[in-house]
């Protein structure tokens, strides 16, 4: 089985061919914002974005018929459970109409789905960042008012899951699991029997991340969206420059531990406060989970420094077991999605 995978990115458009596990071709396709300017909203680089993928695809010798699926990242749709889902009319028109948010990672699917229909094979998402298999009470805040959005790396945290669980000897649906995604952006999750049933994001709460704030003080957060800023102002800086970045100026993590190995007391005291308040978004989920834990594991960019993880690992260690699984590989994610369902392990889910 041969499947085209897409994955569209702020300022690129990632593709890659894979022959059942085996990876036969990637390229990120760059995109200037002189080009994405031209475009008022997300939608409307279909086209665009469409024609670059068919180019590329075909620069490389492939073609289309080639393939027997086309599978797309999933972006902000309404929230499902985990699974491959079958690209359908209600996923185009969400992501026409965008509902539920803008973003270029919406046009996985979509174009997925045109793609596919040129040559009449299926089109699939796996595991957009909507997945939503919170419990009836994990939705809960402390006001009526608000409900508790899900909203996380689900891809990469399934796919680490299952990973780990086969290191550990048992089936994803065996395992309680604690995944950390430590990268660019920053997610905590409690995963019971192959469902993630709570997790901590940094658009909202839990741990700072690079450039998220995380959970904020709630009367200090009001003050400031009352200091004279503007929505747009608030929510850019809290959004892009906030976290790690608003005590050290800036966003690569190479940079803060070279500067912690170095000894800076600036950069020693920030990290400590990042590894400290992950450790305790670790020890809320092994609560979530009555503390039967059968392994936390640590993934994502930040994954790869060591001394990092061991020194989480240092306040929870006594938790459970540690797997250090680190990077992501979110275009074989993809393909092992849609392979699951060309193979008939598991059905192709109904958005």
């Amino acid at each position: 089985m041969k499947v085209l995978i897409i994955n569209p990115g702020a300022t690129s458009t990632k593709i890659a061919v894979f022959e059942e596990d085996r990876q036969l071709f990637k390229l990120g396709i760059d995109h200037s914002a002189e080009e994405l300017d031209r475009f008022e909203k997300v939608i409307d680089q279909a086209d665009y974005r469409k024609e670059a993928i068919l180019t590329a695809v075909a620069e490389a010798g492939f073609h289309l018929t080639d393939f027997d699926a086309v599978c797309g990242r999933g972006g902000l749709y309404r929230p499902i459970p985990s699974g491959t889902y079958a690209v359908n009319d209600k996923v185009m028109a969400d992501v026409e109409a965008a509902p539920y948010g803008e973003h270029p990672s919406n046009l996985g699917a979509y174009l997925a789905k045109k793609i596919g229909d040129m040559v009449g094979i299926p089109a699939f998402f796996v595991d957009p960042v909507c997945v939503d298999e919170l419990t009836d009470v994990a939705h809960y805040t402390g006001f009526a008012e608000f409900r508790r959005l899900c909203q996380f790396h689900a891809l990469n945290q399934k796919s680490i899951g299952r990973k780990a669980a086969k290191e550990l000897g048992k089936k994803y649906e065996e395992a309680n699991l604690i995944v950390c995604h430590l990268g660019g952006g920053v997610s905590v999750a409690a995963h019971d029997h192959g469902r993630v049933v709570d997790v901590f994001n940094v658009k909202d709460e839990g741990a700072m991340g690079m450039d998220r704030g995380g959970a904020l003080p709630v009367n200090q957060l009001i003050n400031y969206c009352y200091s004279g800023k503007s929505k747009d102002e608030v929510k850019k800086i809290l959004g892009r420059r906030s976290g790690m970045f608003s005590y050290l100026g800036t966003t690569d993590f190479r940079v803060i531990c070279a500067k912690v190995v170095e000894g800076d007391p600036k950069y020693v005291e920030a990290y400590q406060a990042l590894v400290y308040q992950l450790s305790k978004d670790i020890g809320a989920m092994a609560a979530v989970l009555k503390f039967q834990v059968d392994a936390i594991v640590y993934t994502g960019g930040m994954a790869y420094e060591q001394f990092f993880c061991d020194d989480i690992t240092d306040y929870v260690g006594k938790l459970a077991p540690v797997i250090r699984l680190p990077g992501e590989e979110e275009m074989r994610s993809l393909a092992e999605g849609a392979l699951r369902v060309l193979h008939g392990e598991q059905e192709a889910a109904v958005y």
